[in-house]
């Protein structure tokens, strides 16, 4: 036997082995669960643990190897978070778990070009993954009001919300915070000459053009994602229909149907394919092709919004030069950073004089240090 068919079967032995004590551990916390429902979603998933340990003991038998022997114990480091704390702590160490999982199969993939091996791995990935998704979602029924809030949000800050107006502040305070940067610091090395200005307006360009190209680019890159994951999906509609319905029932009574009307309810969306891609994408990715930003928009957003916030701070330049028009780009800069900061209260829950405040006092400390550099710099440029 080979040195890799030999680490081969170690690694396929341990697999076999933690798939097993997987759904030992689901066993035990599915008896001191005391919801009905959720106890029984629990059962399954350890029925699932099992079946993945049967499929490596099938690809161990082909490579002439035994799987690990029993018994196989629950993890006790899960039943003790269960017994000290709560049945929710123990899933979310649960969840941590099956997340670790994946990361682990998709590495093997990698590393073993075994493709039996490598088509088992595939499957199980996908099936921790859902294994992830449904504890996340048994507990969050169960937080309070703002940690599901707070869930919720973790899950899709990786889409954009679509919001222009959010962008567009947010834009504004890149360029302003930028530039005013530059304006301070340049500042203090000439003593405010026209340099700053020729300075400011290229920081001004740079900014805006810099904000405009990644702001497409990650629109762009949302769009693709999209569009892989909806083609992985379909793919997976298409060769496990009956894995995928159940893995639909089970979302559905997640969300706190009966078994019977999440599995009617289920079966009713699978008549229509492109509606059950749809339902799979939303509440198992969290994809929603209304919610995905406009390259373009994006891009244009950005970069007018990010130049507006640069030109600011250079205004007073056009004028004025030396300590007045110090003063003045100072002045006018610290108040758009209050009115940024106020602005941003429309898109966040704080209020807007604490979120202007904050935004100035981040002004000044800037504006105070990028000076001071700019002093010490000065001279050692010349």
């Amino acid at each position: 036997m080979s040195i890799s068919q030999q680490k081969l079967i170690e690694t396929l032995q341990h697999n076999y082995r933690a798939e097993m004590e997987g759904a030992a551990t689901y066993r035990a916390l599915a008896e001191r669960e005391k919801d009905l429902r959720r106890a029984d979603v629990i059962r399954r998933m350890a029925e699932n643990e099992e079946q993945h340990a049967a499929r490596w003991a099938g690809r161990l038998k082909d490579l002439g190897a035994p799987p690990p022997a029993g018994p196989f114990h629950a993890q006790s480091d899960i039943l003790l978070t269960a017994r000290v704390s709560s049945i929710d702590n123990a899933l979310r160490k649960l969840e941590a778990n099956e997340t670790a999982d994946v990361e682990k199969y998709t590495n093997q993939v990698v590393q073993f070009n075994d493709p039996p091996t490598t088509a088992i791995l595939e499957d199980l990935a996908k099936d921790e993954r859902h294994h992830s998704q449904s504890l996340q979602a048994m507990v969050i029924t169960t937080d309070n009001p703002q940690s599901r809030l707070k869930s919720i949000l973790r899950n899709e800050k990786h889409l954009s919300t679509g919001n222009w107006i959010g962008d567009a502040i947010y834009g504004v305070n890149d360029g302003l915070g930028a530039v005013f940067g530059i304006v301070s610091g340049v500042s203090g090395a000439t003593g405010g000459s026209h340099v700053v200005l020729l300075a400011g307006l290229a920081g001004m360009v740079a900014s805006a053009v810099s904000m405009g190209s990644g702001a497409f680019l990650a629109a762009k890159s949302e769009r693709e994602v999209y569009q892989a994951e909806i083609a992985r999906e379909q793919k997976e509609i298409k060769d496990n229909p009956a894995e995928e319905l159940e893995e639909l029932s089970l979302f559905y009574e997640l969300k706190g149907l009966t078994s019977m009307d999440a599995r009617y309810l289920a079966e009713r969306v699978a008549q229509d394919p492109e509606r059950m891609l749809e339902v799979l994408a939303q509440e198992e990715l969290g994809l929603s092709k209304e919610s995905l930003p406009n390259p373009w928009q994006a891009a244009i957003t950005a970069s007018l919004s990010t130049a507006v916030g640069a030109f600011i701070p250079i205004i007073p330049f056009f004028f004025l030069e030396g300590t007045p028009a110090i003063v003045s780009a100072a002045v006018i800069s610290l108040i758009a950073h209050f009115a940024v900061g106020a602005a941003k209260s429309l898109i966040t829950t704080r209020s807007w004089w604490a979120s202007g405040l904050e935004m100035t006092l981040v002004g000044i400390l800037a504006g105070i240090v990028t000076y001071v550099v700019g002093v010490i710099a000065g001279p050692l440029a010349q």
